[in-house]
């Protein structure tokens, strides 16, 4: 097993880190939590806060770094080991020997908080233990007669621990409220706390770090959900910074749709994001394909992003103009579907940012936009998500097409999807459907920064070739 202790700070090569065991959440901390220190890993049931400090046991502990983990007035050490066994990372050989488990909450019902010092020293001296997590900490809470005591317990513990070289974890259900006002807040070095939000028909997970004494950190709500492998997280995308000397990017990029280029003064220019908006049957999807369809043409990896049409759906989509979608791939067209009724944006936007840096991508298309701003929630939660991204693309010198559906109304907003999206776009294409004795498409190219376009009003025709403006 990778040996994970301690990794160096960021230009503190003397402060090590105790790796959490997740390298996304690892790269969230800045490397991972701060050696020698106390951490509250806090959260109400069921948000993973367990889960995550298990994980982070099992990576870490060896015979030559001990994990001592104490747990209080909750549930029973079998019943902890048995819904261990159900994770990738849990390992029957460290049990005893790299990691030992302790139940103290006989002796801390029978005579209270005070016994907990000499618990802790009997395990210090007799284990060495370089790590200890006591689970659940705000139990003992319970089994003090005032705050005075607590808090009196809490200088003793705090006291004893930090004469000793080793990484203290302090696990609870705690609230926000009560991160205010418990006294151990007061000495802890880092707090992470764990939290969910419910939504129509799931819920979905959150971490985010409230304090890392002497560190930088990353801030900030990360979504992650349980896997069997333990937690998987998506650290947050923040905006890149651009650098000091900007060299700019006159080359164009073929759109791979008759007529379209020459609306748009020749083509797209490399690294710009286009938003295409219009209604339920306007061709979006026809040209986002083509665009995709185009850059596999030309040797460029692609990655095609759907949340309506699954695996078998795309590959009829894309056979119907005559690409076939399993040697498509083996040429460099990536493809990323996911549900809408699972679709949760931290999930979708890091897999995006991971395939943008392992695949050197070129090209991205996304279909569409009114679905992530339905994963998202919050409309300013989407607006940052989508701003970094643009961002990076542009860093990378990726061109993106991304799908919105639309009314003629939206057109008049600046509070929708579109009017928050269109700003940050480097053009802005509108598609209509009209219906008269017969149905026509039309598109117009209403905004084309940095380019002297067509103003005009354009039939589009859909055929079995595509997609094709006169």
């Amino acid at each position: 097993m990778t040996d994970r202790i301690p990794v160096p700070d960021n230009g503190h090569p003397d402060f090590p880190r105790i790796s959490s065991g997740n390298p996304d959440v690892d790269k969230i901390l800045n490397g991972g939590f701060p050696a020698n220190s106390i951490n509250i890993i806090m959260g109400q049931p069921g948000t993973g806060k367990t889960i995550f400090v298990q994980q982070m046991v099992f990576e870490n502990a060896r015979e030559d770094n001990p994990v001592l983990y104490l747990t209080t007035l909750s549930e029973p050490i079998a019943k902890v080991i048995k819904y261990l066994q159900r994770f990738n990372f849990y390992d029957e050989d460290k049990l005893g020997t790299a990691v030992t488990y302790q139940d103290i909450g006989p002796e801390l019902a029978e005579h209270g908080i005070g016994v907990l010092k000499d618990l802790l020293k009997e395990a210090i001296q007799t284990l060495g233990p370089k790590m200890i997590v006591i689970d659940s900490f705000k139990a003992l809470h319970d089994v003090s007669t005032s705050i005075a005591e607590m808090r009196r317990a809490i200088y003793e513990i705090s006291g004893i621990l930090a004469a000793y070289e080793t990484t203290v974890f302090l696990v609870g259900e705690y609230t926000e409220e009560q991160s205010r006002i418990q006294p151990e807040f007061a000495v802890a070095d880092g707090i992470v706390q764990f939290f969910r939000q419910e939504k129509s028909n799931r819920d979905e997970r959150f971490m985010r770090v409230l304090k890392l004494r002497g560190s930088r950190y990353s801030e900030g709500v990360h979504g992650f959900r349980i896997h069997e492998t333990g937690l998987q997280v998506f650290p947050r995308l923040v905006t890149p910074e651009i650098p000091v000397r900007y060299k700019i990017i006159t080359e164009r990029v073929a759109t791979g749709v008759e007529g379209f280029d020459s609306l748009l003064g020749g083509g797209l220019w490399r690294g710009s994001t286009t938003l295409l908006a219009g209604p339920t049957g306007a061709g979006k999807t026809t040209i986002g394909a083509q665009f995709a369809i185009e850059g596999l043409r030309l040797g460029e990896p692609s990655l095609y992003i759907n949340f309506q049409e699954n695996p078998t759906q795309l590959a009829r989509m894309f056979g119907s103009y005559g690409v076939d979608l399993v040697e498509a791939k083996s040429r460099g067209l990536h493809a990323l579907y996911e549900s809408p009724v699972e679709l949760q944006i931290d999930s979708v936007v890091s897999r995006i940012f991971r395939m943008l840096n392992e695949h050197n991508l070129r090209r991205v298309v996304i279909d569409s936009l009114g679905d992530l701003s339905v994963a998202a929630g919050d409309p300013q939660r989407l607006h940052d998500y989508m701003y970094s991204l643009t961002q990076h693309f542009v860093i990378h010198r990726t061109t993106c097409i991304i799908t919105a559906e639309s009314t003629a109304s939206d057109y008049g907003s600046s509070t929708g999807i579109l009017g928050m999206f269109s700003y940050m776009s480097d053009n802005v294409v509108r598609l209509e459907v009209n219906i008269t004795d017969r149905l026509t498409r039309t598109i117009c190219v209403t905004k084309c920064r940095g380019t002297a376009h067509d103003l005009g009003v354009h039939t589009l025709e859909l055929g079995a070739q595509g997609a094709k403006i006169l």
